[in-house]
């Protein structure tokens, strides 16, 4: 069995494209509990509520030895109401899925609290997206791609206090649901996942997400996104987290903002 030998909340919760960290950002932390001579996993649901559209996130990660991670996520986007707007039919939903890898390569968030030095790990996620010939006749070049990142975390532990920052080399358009690349660019970029979280209480985060994303489609504009949220680790094998979560506009709909809910079970 699993010795769950880490301190609570030090997993994160499941970030949307599956990886362990905040909602929107990913964090050099690897995923469940296992101390460096076991593992943890976990599966999550996620969902967010918003004037348009929903989008969903499920799936499931693995963290081996405090060193490796392995995840899988799920996404959908369902247009509700918004599909005929969009010459689509009515509910209509885009899907992809998500298998990311994380590896860490330099420091330890926990125990190397007297030295300045962040834990940093590098990852990588493959992204499929499941309307080929849609996304790419909205402008885009591919319909699957990679996205690889390196993140850096420190936790202050005097301040109940973590800090992060994520570089991420990505074509994605709005994560990937709308292809890869496009008619603007189709070139990789570069960009930004921010992040702060604040330990009211050994059970309680608060915290915070930005996130920068690339605009490589002509037909509409996208925006970064952000994201502020409360989260209750009653124990090693849960956590629940409500947020609210702006994309950004979306689609030629207008600013995409609303409720994110969010549900991880753990060993």
């Amino acid at each position: 069995m699993p010795d769950q030998g880490r301190l609570l909340a030090t997993g994160g919760v499941s970030q949307v494209e599956g990886s362990g960290g905040g909602g929107l950002s990913s964090w050099a932390l690897i995923t469940g509990y296992g101390s460096e001579d076991s593992y943890g996993a976990n599966v999550f649901y996620t969902r967010a509520n918003l004037p348009d559209f929903e989008l969903e996130s499920m799936g499931g990660a693995v963290g081996i030895g405090n060193r490796v991670e392995v995840s899988y996520a799920k996404q959908k986007f369902d247009t509700g109401d918004t599909g005929p707007a969009l010459g689509l039919r009515q509910g209509f939903t885009f899907e992809q899925d998500i298998i990311g890898a994380k590896v860490r390569v330099l420091g330890d968030a926990v125990y190397d609290q007297d030295s300045w030095i962040p834990q940093v790990s590098v990852g990588a996620q493959y992204k499929k997206a499941s309307e080929a010939e849609l996304v790419e006749a909205l402008g885009a070049t591919d319909d699957d791609g990679v996205d690889v990142y390196v993140s850096a975390n420190k936790l202050l532990l005097n301040k109940n206090l973590l800090l992060g920052a994520t570089l991420r080399g990505t074509k994605a358009n709005q994560l990937g649901l709308l292809g890869f690349g496009g008619d603007q660019n189709d070139d990789y970029s570069l960009q930004f996942e921010g992040t702060a979280a604040y330990l009211l209480s050994r059970k309680v985060v608060i915290g915070a997400d930005y996130r920068t994303k690339p605009d490589n489609l002509g037909f509409a504009k996208e925006q970064n996104a952000k994201a502020a949220y409360i989260a209750y680790f009653p124990n090693k094998h849960i956590s629940l987290t409500a947020a609210y979560v702006d994309l950004g506009e979306v689609a030629l709909q207008g600013k995409q903002d609303g409720v994110y809910g969010s549900v991880q079970l753990g060993f």
